[in-house]
C-alpha cells in the first residue's frame, strides 16, 4: 500500500477513536455539572490534541516516503474531522440515551 493510503486510513481510525474518547468524557463532564459549551471546547480540544500528536508520529514515520511534508499534514484531514463528528454524535447519543431511558 502507498503511504498516503496508509496515512488516509489511519486518520479515519484515529478520527473514530477520537469521538470516542470526545463523547465518553463529554458524558462523564455533563454529569460532574459542566456546561455544554464548555464540554463542547473540550472535544474539539481534544480532537486537535489526537491531530498534532498523531502528526508528529506520521510525520516522523513517513517524511522520507511522500513528496511534501504538508501532503502528511493534508492527507485525510476531511475525513478526519468528519468521521469524528459523526462518532462522537452516535457514541454520544447512545451513551446519553440509554441513561435517560434507564432514569425514567
Amino acid at each position: 500500500m502507498k503511504p498516503i493510503t496508509i496515512i488516509y486510513w489511519l486518520r479515519i481510525a484515529l478520527g473514530m477513536i477520537a469521538g470516542t474518547i470526545s463523547a465518553v468524557m463529554s458524558h462523564y463532564l455533563l454529569n460532574y455539572g459542566m456546561d455544554r459549551i464548555s464540554i463542547i471546547l473540550y472535544a474539539v480540544s481534544v480532537t486537535l490534541l489526537v491531530y498534532m500528536a498523531t502528526l508528529y508520529l506520521l510525520k516522523a514515520k513517513f517524511q522520507n516516503q511522500v513528496e511534501t511534508p504538508s501532503k502528511i499534514t493534508m492527507t485525510g484531514i476531511g475525513i478526519y474531522f468528519l468521521v469524528w463528528i459523526v462518532s462522537y454524535i452516535l457514541i454520544y447519543t447512545t451513551i446519553h440515551a440509554s441513561t435517560v431511558v434507564t432514569t425514567i
